[in-house]
This record gives C-alpha cells, sequence and structure tokens, in this order.
C-alpha cells in the first residue's frame, strides 16, 4: 500500500489536534472588541496630548502680544438709520495702579466677587472651561481672573463666545500663569476691566464711586468695587428702592460671603466673619452720568443701545465701549426730535416729575423708529422705555383679542349697566360717571370704553387668557407681577411702558403676527458683523392671534378713533387710524395707544410719585383730552409724506349672534339711570361726575379702601397697581387666583 495512505489517519488526527489548539487558543469576541477599544482610545490620548503641546507651543507667549491699552481700545459708534451719528460710547477714563497701591481690602473683595481660589489654583478653570466647551462657547461664566485678564487684556482675543476663542484663551493664560505671579496678574486685570461709571480700572473707579484713591478703601468699599465687576453699567447708579439697586446690595453682600470663603481657603487672604459681620454698605458719590455737555437725547440713546446690545448681542459693557464697534439702529432721527416736542407743542410746561412716555414701533419688523427719554438721562428714568404706570381702558384691547378668540364677536352683548358686583371682586364696578349702558354689543363697549362689559367678558374667558393673550402680543411677562390677576384687568391693573403698549398694539396692525421689539439693527466689529441671538425670531416673529382677530380688533378701534373716546387723535388728512384711550382712577395715569397700518404709537402721561396728573391749562385729565392729543401731534409729523393704507376689513367671526350684512349697527344712545352714590350730568360733556367709594356704605369688605374714591378713572387700583395688597381669596366665581383684588370704577376717557 502505499505510505501516503497508510499515514492519512494518523495525518487527519494531527490536523484535527492542531485545529483545536488553534482555536482554542483565539480571544474571545468580548475581549478582542475591549482590546481595540483600548488600542484606541490609547491612540486618541496620545493625538490629543500631541495636539495639546502643538497649541501650546505655537500659542504666542504674553511678551509677544501686544496689550491692549489705551491707544489700542476706541469708542463705538453708535449710528441713526440713516447713518449719522446719534451718539458714541465715550473715552477711557483709566489711571495704573501698581500692586502697593491696591490695599487687601480690595482685593478681598474683589476674590470674595470673582474667584475665592485664585492665589491657590492654575490660571484655567477645568469646570467652567468643559462649560463652555459642551455648550459652544455660549454658558457664561467660569472663567477665572487670568482668562478674564488674558481676554481684556492681550490684543488678538476676540470677545466672541466660540470654541476658537475659548481655546486660544485657554492656552494663553496658561502661557501667562507661567509666567507672571498671582500678584502681577491680579494687578493687570484690576488695570483694566471696566467699573461702570465710564471708569476703567481700578483707580478710576475709587474715584467715581467713592471720590478717593484706590489705596483709601475700606472693607466695605474694597467689596462694592468687587461687586460691581459682574454689571458695571447695571449698577452704574441704581435708584434707590429699584431692582437694580438691590441686585448691586445682593451681589456686595455675596461678595463679602465670598470673602469669608477667601479666607477658609486661603488664610492669607480675605476676612473672618467677625469682621464682615461689622460692615456697612457704603455711601456713594452722586454721578453726573459722564454726561457734561452731552445732549440729554444721546445719552438716553447711548444707555438704550448698551442695554439692547448686552440682551441681544451678549456683549459685556467693556466690549461695548472699548470695541469700536459700528452700531446702526432703526431710530429715525427726525422722529426722536419730533418724539421731544410733541409734549410741549402740545402741553406746554409741565410740573416737575410728570412723566412723559412716548414710543413708536414699525409694526411689520418690531423696530423701534423712536421714543423719548426724558430731560436728564442720570437723574430722570427713561419715561418710555423703563417707566411704567397702569395701563387704565388702553389694556381692554388685549382682552378684546382674547374673546374675539374664544369665539365671541363684536356683536356679542354683555351687561353695561353700573354699578355691577362680579364673582372675585368685593366692591362694584362701575362706568365713568355711574353711566349705565344696559346691553351693549363688544364694538360698542369698545367705542364708549364701558367698563361692567368688559370685566363681564373678562369673567366670561377667564382673565388667564386676557393675561395670556396681551403677552403673546408684546406685553413682557415681568409686567404681570405688578397686579393681581383678576376679572378687573382689563381695566388696566398692570403696570406697562410707553414701549409695551406701542409693541403691544403693533401686534394687531401687523394682522395678530408679533414682531420682537428692538432697536439695533446691525453690529460690526473688527472680525465682522455679530449676530444678534434673536435672529430667527426676528425673521419670522411669532403669532399672537388670528389675522380675523386682529382685523375686528383693528375695526373696534377706529370706532374710538373715529367717534369715541379718541376722537381727538383722528389726524386731519383724513387716513385710517386706530387706537384706545386711558385714565386711571383719579387721573394717575393717562394714555393713547393707536395706530396706522405703517407704524404704532403709544403715548402715557403719569408721576414718578405715583400722585394725580396736573396740567395747566388741561382741566380734567383724561386719556382723550391729552396723550391723543400728543399722539396726533407727533403722528402727524410721522405720517407726512407716507402714502395712505388701508386696514383690512372685519370678518364679524365668532360670537353668539348674527353677522350684519354690511356695516356695523349704530351704537345706541347711553341710557343713563340714577345711581344712589353718584350724580350724573344732563347731557354728555368733558368734565366728569366723580363718585363716591367702590364699597357699598356701611359694608364690611374686609379691604381697604381707596384714600379718594373710586369712579374718577377708567382704569386699575389707586396705587398704581401694586399699591394694593392681594387679600385671601373669598372664594367663588371666576374670578381667577386674584381673589378679592380691590376693585375699580371709573371709566374715565368716556369722552
Amino acid at each position: 500500500m502505499d505510505r501516503r495512505h497508510r499515514e492519512e489517519p494518523n495525518g487527519a488526527r494531527r490536523g484535527a489536534r492542531g485545529g483545536a489548539a488553534a482555536r482554542s487558543t483565539r480571544l474571545p469576541r468580548w475581549r478582542r472588541a475591549v482590546h481595540w477599544l483600548l488600542m484606541g482610545l490609547s491612540a486618541a490620548v496620545l493625538a490629543g496630548v500631541a495636539a495639546f503641546l502643538g497649541i501650546y507651543l505655537i500659542t504666542p507667549a504674553p511678551d509677544d502680544l501686544q496689550p491692549q491699552g489705551d491707544a489700542a481700545v476706541s469708542a463705538s459708534q453708535i449710528r441713526y438709520s440713516d447713518g449719522s451719528k446719534a451718539a458714541t460710547t465715550g473715552t477711557v477714563n483709566r489711571t495704573k495702579v501698581t500692586r502697593e497701591q491696591i490695599p487687601d481690602s480690595v482685593i478681598n473683595g474683589v476674590l470674595g466677587a470673582e474667584q475665592h481660589d485664585f492665589y491657590k489654583t492654575p490660571g484655567v478653570s477645568v469646570s467652567g472651561t468643559m462649560r463652555a466647551v459642551i455648550t459652544g462657547g455660549e454658558a457664561g461664566g467660569g472663567s477665572t481672573i487670568t482668562q478674564q485678564m488674558a481676554r481684556n487684556y492681550y490684543d488678538g482675543l476676540s470677545q466672541e463666545r466660540s470654541y476658537s476663542r475659548k481655546v486660544k484663551e485657554i492656552f494663553i493664560s496658561l502661557k501667562v500663569a507661567r509666567r507672571l505671579t498671582p500678584d502681577e496678574i491680579i494687578t493687570q486685570y484690576l488695570n483694566t476691566i471696566y467699573f461702570g461709571r465710564n471708569a476703567y480700572g481700578v483707580q478710576a473707579a475709587a474715584q467715581a464711586y467713592f471720590g478717593k484713591d484706590v489705596s483709601e478703601l475700606d472693607q466695605a468699599e474694597g467689596a462694592y468695587i468687587g461687586a460691581l465687576i459682574q454689571k458695571p453699567s447695571t449698577f452704574t447708579d441704581p435708584e434707590p428702592g429699584s431692582a437694580e439697586a438691590e441686585a448691586l446690595r445682593d451681589r456686595w453682600e455675596y461678595a463679602l460671603r465670598g470673602a469669608v470663603k477667601v479666607n477658609a481657603v486661603d488664610p492669607g487672604h480675605g476676612i473672618t466673619q467677625a469682621e464682615a459681620d461689622g460692615l456697612e454698605y457704603p455711601e456713594t458719590i452722586p454721578w453726573n452720568g459722564g454726561v457734561d455737555g452731552v445732549p440729554a437725547l444721546e445719552g438716553y440713546i447711548r444707555d438704550a443701545v448698551v442695554r439692547e446690545l448686552g440682551d441681544r448681542y451678549d456683549l459685556t459693557d467693556q466690549q461695548i465701549a472699548t470695541g469700536g464697534y459700528e452700531i446702526r439702529t432703526s431710530l429715525d432721527k427726525d422722529l426722536m426730535e419730533a418724539a421731544q416736542t410733541a409734549f410741549t407743542d402740545t402741553l406746554g410746561e409741565v410740573p416737575e416729575g410728570t412723566v412723559l412716555g412716548l414710543a413708536a414701533v414699525e409694526p411689520e419688523t418690531g423696530e423701534i423708529k423712536a421714543f423719548h427719554g426724558g430731560s436728564d438721562p442720570v437723574a430722570d428714568t427713561d419715561n418710555s422705555l423703563i417707566q411704567r404706570a397702569q395701563a387704565g381702558s388702553a389694556f381692554k384691547p388685549y382682552a378684546l383679542a382674547a374673546g374675539l378668540s374664544e369665539g365671541r364677536s363684536l356683536n356679542t352683548v354683555y351687561d353695561g349697566s353700573s354699578p355691577q358686583y362680579f364673582p372675585g371682586l368685593t366692591a362694584p364696578v362701575r362706568n365713568n360717571a355711574g353711566r349705565s349702558y344696559g346691553p351693549v354689543t363688544l364694538l360698542e363697549a369698545t367705542e364708549r370704553s364701558v367698563n361692567t362689559a368688559y370685566v363681564g367678558l373678562t369673567g366670561d374667558i377667564g382673565p388667564e387668557k386676557v393675561r395670556d393673550t396681551a403677552e403673546a402680543a408684546g406685553i413682557p411677562a415681568e409686567q404681570f407681577e405688578t397686579a393681581g390677576l383678576g376679572p378687573n384687568i382689563a381695566l388696566g391693573t398692570y403696570q406697562v411702558t410707553a414701549l409695551d403698549q406701542a409693541s403691544g398694539f403693533a401686534t394687531f396692525a401687523n394682522g395678530g403676527v408679533h414682531m420682537p421689539r428692538h432697536m439695533v439693527t446691525e453690529v460690526k466689529g473688527d472680525e465682522g458683523e455679530v449676530a444678534p441671538v434673536d435672529a430667527e425670531e426676528l425673521e419670522e416673529g411669532t403669532r399672537a392671534f388670528s389675522e380675523g382677530v386682529a382685523a375686528d380688533a383693528t375695526y373696534a378701534m377706529r370706532q374710538v378713533v373715529e367717534g369715541g373716546t379718541g376722537s381727538s387723535a383722528a389726524l386731519d388728512d383724513g387716513r385710517p387710524a386706530a387706537g384706545k384711550t386711558g385714565t386711571t382712577d383719579s387721573a394717575t395715569a393717562a394714555w393713547f395707544s393707536g395706530f396706522t397700518p405703517q407704524l404704532s404709537v403709544a403715548v402715557g402721561l403719569s408721576r414718578s410719585d405715583g400722585q394725580p396728573l396736573e396740567l395747566s391749562g388741561v382741566g380734567d385729565v383724561y386719556g382723550g383730552t391729552t396723550s391723543a392729543l400728543i399722539w396726533k401731534d407727533f403722528m402727524q409729523q410721522a405720517m407726512e409724506g407716507e402714502p395712505v393704507e388701508e386696514f383690512p376689513e372685519p370678518v364679524w367671526g365668532g360670537g353668539d349672534a348674527p353677522e350684519p350684512q354690511q356695516d356695523a349697527p349704530p351704537a345706541p344712545d347711553p341710557e343713563t339711570v340714577p345711581q344712589p352714590e353718584a350724580s350724573r350730568p344732563e347731557e354728555p360733556e368733558e368734565e366728569p361726575t366723580r363718585t363716591e367709594e367702590p364699597t357699598e356704605e356701611g359694608e364690611d369688605t374686609g379691604e381697604p379702601s381707596p384714600p379718594d374714591g373710586g369712579g374718577d378713572g377708567d382704569g386699575g387700583g389707586e396705587d398704581g397697581g401694586d399699591g394694593w395688597p392681594t387679600p385671601p381669596d373669598p372664594g367663588g366665581g371666576d374670578g381667577g387666583d386674584g381673589g378679592a383684588w380691590p376693585p375699580v370704577d371709573g371709566g374715565q376717557d368716556q369722552w
């Protein structure tokens, strides 16, 4: 037999044994996966280390970088819509000092506010850097003092929040921490940053806030300096008792608590708890606003633009002041001047303390075209963008839009008799001069500003619907904290600014689509155009209510101008206009908010002390006898040369009444009925008839009584919305969670 054939069985056995051995030494699949995973991670770590070293090596050393000294910074230019100069951020006020001139009291305050372990840690915050990486550079904070110094001191570190800038900042900070001592870093930092009051550097800040050299500042003043760093422009000169003043005091207390923590981490710095407990909040010296020789108008524009750049472009005060940005606004130079003169043209001289609010918004874009700031940007808070007052009946259109959105129509009928009691209110609601109208449609109730019908509407659909509609239209959410939520909110218990109302009414003019209000339209820096955070929203807007609702509400507001309480606002050229008057109890505020298809303008008069308006030569103060005239004066200038545009026709949607075939039915003559607490005029006049207290005689409601009686205004409570505490809900009814919010009476802008 062939040898090969004889040995085959043994060879097969050997091959089988060899295959089994090979299979026995092969790794399980999961172990092979772990092996390759570890290999990949090792390679990634090595690549990361190599990349780190590479970037570190090519990053310029601090000695090779040019500081952003006084010669390198430049003021930002603010321009009107036509490109002409409106304002500038001004020149740089900086005096450098040495570490020996900066007392430990200031160092303690700064460390307490900004970085407790500065003298113990490296120059980069790992946790803060990770937050920046995860959010793409959008998460604020987290930077150490070294990183802040590098960003503000060295040229070439742009201020936008991005991965590339953050990476560059980190590596420069690492080199700075190796080259400079902590004392050198913090000295450079305190000589560079902005503290408000046009003060760059800690020496200028000490002089601007306390009138002394930095070397003379004590522990309380040092903590104040540290507190300023977070929001220097906001904390520059807050009005006593304001939210900004409270925020600054909270930040000062935070800096003190931080200084105690500094001492716990590093006993060589900081203060003890006993020292902190013995400190009192320091007083600052008066500030002239840095506007000597600068017109008030320029100061108001500058302040408004700086606020908006912080909110919408995420730029810091220092970036704005020294970044050399070119800022284009939507402000119309001629209309800004018209906004200043409209008040004197109409009212003449007004008593000191009178708040003169006027704001104009383009409905299609949300761009602010004009506003009236005041007479002094330091002593007089912006009258139109910040100062607020109860809206009165100028708030009713939001209730109307809410009702129309809920299926009511302009022909839906409500009880317009006066007085009336409503669930959730402990005293009756009255119409102006106690006038009773009987059943009225919403169209008639709007034209004649019938309070009782509107409170009935609000109770019918729920006050939450009115509030939500107002917010969707453009009233900021924080304004709804100024009064309780109840059926009387339709009468304007909430406080608003002139800009709030101009923006809200612009939504009606824009077919129910709200465009965010803004005045900054373009920002250009050294690295090109800067995009706002709300770019997408500015492009599309948000729908607040339907086009049909906007058309019907606008039609109702046209009746106000064409023959109702706001007839004095009718424009001389006959172009269509719509709007609503508003006058609060005791005439503490008087409003007219109105619009043409091209422009929405709100005018509000009030007093900074909350007292009734006193205007010489006006007689009884109503929205229709004051603000409507100012609105007309301004709007006639604004509309000069503009084409006449028509409003859309009403759709007569929703509701439970038949739709009219043609025009709306004429409003019936009001039926005046004797009231036990009010006398009545024999015929409609501009002079109001004042009524008594809005509670029944002898009735103990458990609520505070208005000091001067209700019934002489068509708006909210006597004390400007937040003067009345919200009592416990007495139960019952659909008054919302406002419970027994004190009642309002009036419809003072009846004529």
